[in-house]
């Protein structure tokens, strides 16, 4: 995606430059990562994912769960793991601002019921962070399928048409039709 994209959601270009753009890259640039996918592979075991790709493929009710849903486990390579995605390779970027949880297994004769705890407070409280999570799982909503909504809207056009043109066909087969019955 382009820089320029956010123009869509109410940005100019001078906050486009001021806000996103930290490279010396113009407004019309593609926007590229700033971990290489060797680095990456080198320090993680694997490339991590791109997240605006899985909100398209898994929805964002996921990738919002799987965002709050990491704890402390240290015995994975980076300390953490994620109620969601078991052993997933993502380290727990946001950690600073939610703070640590932790697993805490009950178990009964129906089964393991499995929850977080908040051990360590982070910068922001629940409701914060919760709402924080929720502008970034749409903004990568967005990145992952910046023309949804105008696909929607062309959508709802086209079976408008659609629907107009069955009622003119069928008044123009009962028209043509009425003197053979």
């Amino acid at each position: 995606m382009r820089y320029n994209r956010h123009r869509d959601i109410g940005f100019n270009n001078e906050e486009i430059l001021n806000k996103l753009v930290f490279t010396g890259q113009k407004v019309g640039d593609l926007m590229q990562s700033a971990m290489r996918k060797k680095e990456a592979e080198k320090w993680f075991g694997v490339v991590p994912p791109d997240l605006s790709v899985i909100a398209r493929s898994r929805g964002a009710d996921w990738l919002y769960t799987y965002l709050r849903a990491f704890y402390r486990d240290d015995s994975t390579v980076t300390g953490w793991n994620n109620l969601v995605f078991d052993r997933a390779a993502m380290p727990h970027v946001l950690y600073k601002l939610q703070g640590e949880q932790r697993l805490v297994v009950k178990t009964s004769d129906k089964g393991e019921q499995k929850s977080l705890l908040l051990d360590k407070q982070g910068e922001m409280n629940k409701a914060e962070f919760d709402k924080f999570v929720g502008d970034l799982v749409n903004y990568l909503v967005y990145l992952g399928e910046p023309h949804a909504n105008t696909r929607k809207e062309l959508g709802i056009i086209v079976m408008a048409f659609l629907l107009g043109m069955l009622i003119l066909s069928y008044a123009l087969k009962r028209e043509y039709w009425k003197d053979i019955h």
